[in-house]
């Protein structure tokens, strides 16, 4: 489906720098990052947390490297990984160094807590030796005392001046692969903050509401403030920052930002489904099993869908519930599928690019429509030829 004109969103110009081989600014995606929530020097839970947010489709991963356990362990870490990795780091520059030196992609410093401007130094040596970049990640809750003192709140003018200081030095010492946040747990706050920011230099932005919440208060809170800077053209690298439930699963940040980006038609990465809440017109079981059927059909198919129908991540699927808006986003979908209410025996007619392709009736409906859906998917988005799969690569 094409993109109207009225959802047309001019990112802001910026420089491109490169965490690891993922490019960053300039033309490239907005790229996904996520965070580990493991004891960095356990190895082996590190990893298995990484893989599961590559698999879920993270670009970038960032671990804390507190110690220097944790920060010598990147050697065994990044060696198992395909994703860049940015350490993050508080308070300790030598842990800086250390990860440089261990592989790090991406070394993350705080202006407010890394120290004075001689250590800064050292860690940008660091970081051209081992072919860093670097982030410049200002937090409200952590601003440097003279900027306090200064303004007597964290505010949108202190975190910029605290990002632009920072900037200074390395500019000043010829490092310019760098990228920044100024992150807040405040809506208003993080959106001031980062627009200031996008008109006072060019540098990639990294966007974040830090310490966003719990479950959908943390979701909502996020995607008010992410939605606000990147409608605006501005960001180009986020993180969904969400408190973890005990045992949780961390690839639910990434999750939410793809459906950010998707919601915003800023990248593809799945195909969307358009389906009704439901009310008192779809009371039917039948529509509700559908639409999960679905749902979960497509989830489950697009990782070999991925590798076998490059561009399938673009289709939209609409699955409706009736008469009143199924015909209507079923015809804007690329396939849509609508139940006309409930009936003792469900039918349901089938939209394919806009027109009406057939009506399937009975207790199969949906391994039919099913049917049809892997038919257009093969037929739309064709396998490569190994030849051309090869030159691509």
């Amino acid at each position: 489906m094409s993109v109207r004109p009225y959802r047309d969103i001019h990112r802001r110009a910026c420089r491109q720098i490169y965490v690891g081989k993922v490019p960053v600014g300039g033309d490239a995606p907005i790229t996904v990052q996520s965070m580990t929530n493991t004891v960095t020097h356990d190895v082996k839970a590190t990893v298995e947390q990484i893989q599961a947010l590559e698999r879920a489709g993270a670009d970038i991963v960032r671990v804390s490297c507190p110690d220097q356990e944790s920060a010598l362990a990147l050697k065994d870490i990044v060696r198992q990984v395909e994703v860049p990795i940015v350490a993050d780091i508080h308070f300790h520059y030598k842990r800086a160094i250390e990860a440089a030196e261990s592989g790090a992609a991406c070394l993350r410093i705080n202006p407010g807590n890394i120290g004075s401007a001689e250590r800064v130094r050292e860690v940008i040596k660091a970081a051209k030796d081992h072919g860093c970049s670097m982030r410049i990640g200002v937090n409200a809750g952590s601003l440097e005392r003279d900027l306090l003192e200064k303004y007597g709140e964290p505010c949108p003018e202190a975190m910029v001046e605290s990002a632009l200081n920072h900037a200074k030095i390395l500019e000043d010492n010829d490092f310019l692969e760098f990228k920044i946040s100024c992150k807040a747990s405040d809506v208003f706050l993080a959106v001031a903050a980062y627009q200031q920011l996008a008109e006072a230099c060019d540098y990639p932005l990294h966007l974040g509401l830090t310490e966003a919440g719990l479950g959908s208060k943390g979701i909502v809170a996020s995607t008010a403030a992410l939605s606000i800077l990147l409608s605006e053209g501005i960001g180009d690298t986020i993180r969904v920052s969400l408190t973890p439930r005990p045992g949780g699963d961390r690839t639910e940040e990434v999750n939410v930002a793809q459906q950010i980006l998707q919601s915003l038609g800023l990248r593809n990465f799945a195909p969307q489904v358009t389906a009704c809440p439901g009310c008192g017109r779809t009371t039917s079981s039948f529509f509700q099993h559908m639409a999960e059927d679905i749902q979960t059909y497509l989830r489950d198919q697009m990782p070999v869908w991925k590798r076998a129908h490059p561009g399938v991540e673009t289709m939209n699927v609409a699955v409706m519930g009736c008469v009143v808006n199924g015909p209507g986003e079923s015809k804007h979908a690329n396939l849509g599928i609508s139940l006309p209410g409930t009936f003792e025996e469900p039918k349901a007619p089938v939209y394919v690019d806009g027109k009406l392709f057939t009506t399937l009736k009975g207790d199969r409906i949906v391994q039919e429509f099913l049917v049809i859906l892997e038919d257009y998917v093969a037929r739309t988005y064709p396998t490569p030829s190994p030849a051309l799969a090869g030159a691509a690569g």
